[in-house]
């Protein structure tokens, strides 16, 4: 299923943040948004899931105006976890995860035994099957997080949208939620993510699309992308790239001007 913006102009009232923007998103790709803050990274993420109207442009999705589907149509091709959701006080994880398949429900097709198959799945997935009647607010930030990409899951949609899923988590649940957004995108998922640290960038995505003031400054292979004179120009960082022992992906190593 393909997703891609035309000269997209977004932003919000009378304030633009993004202009003319052209981007074709890799089908079956682990694609990951990076660049400094208020580049316009989120409002991306937010237009290409149609929770943002862009101000000039159109999105598409498999060369339809993702504007000319209906609502339920959208979620059940693209599924979107906003940053820091928060759940209602009281909702277990089963519940939060069932709203996932509200797309597919309709008025003669009210909550199916396929339903309860699904969200049972969903949870599986995503190693919470035994926390199904515990609060979502019982929860730790690994396990919430974990709790609404299940709900997304439910959704079955082939197109992940997630707008910094790692926001608030030590390394060991930010490697967690990575690993297993990782095994998504092997199973055939599409994912698109916004992501601050660029050494997990660099880690799991397979496409890279930096940004800067509103535009790509570059985009492609994360070998392709993290090079210093990139670094320098979006971040204004002084780094040296490095090959990361493990698995051969970049590993950025920012310089210390202390020694400089």
């Amino acid at each position: 299923m393909m997703l891609q913006t035309e000269s997209v102009r977004m932003g919000y009232g009378e304030r633009t943040v993004v202009r003319e923007l052209t981007l074709e998103i890799p089908q079956g790709g682990f694609s990951v948004i990076v660049g400094p803050n208020g580049c316009g990274k989120s409002t991306v993420l937010r237009t290409l899931g149609r929770m943002l109207r862009p101000q000039a442009g159109r999105v598409l999705i498999d060369a339809r105006d993702i504007r000319s589907l209906r609502t339920r149509e959208v979620a059940r091709r693209i599924g979107l976890l906003p940053q820091s959701p928060h759940a209602p006080d009281g909702v277990t994880v089963a519940d939060l995860v069932g709203r996932g398949r509200y797309p597919h429900q309709r008025i003669w097709r009210q909550w199916s035994r396929e339903d309860e198959r699904i969200v049972a799945q969903s949870l599986e997935e995503v190693g919470l099957l035994d926390c199904a009647d515990r609060a979502v607010s019982e929860l730790s930030g690994g396990q919430r997080q974990r709790a609404w990409i299940a709900m997304a899951l439910a959704q079955q949609t082939p197109i992940l949208l997630l707008d910094e899923p790692t926001t608030y988590l030590d390394i060991a649940h930010q490697i967690s939620v990575l690993d297993l957004c990782s095994t998504l995108h092997e199973q055939g998922r599409t994912l698109v993510m916004v992501l601050h640290d660029l050494n997990m960038a660099a880690r799991y995505a397979t496409h890279v699309i930096a940004m800067r003031d509103g535009g790509i400054i570059r985009q492609g292979r994360p070998e392709d992308v993290f090079t210093e004179t990139m670094l320098r120009d979006v971040f204004d960082l002084d780094a040296s790239i490095l090959k990361d022992p493990n698995n051969g992906r970049p590993l950025i190593v920012p310089k210390d001007r202390r020694n400089q």
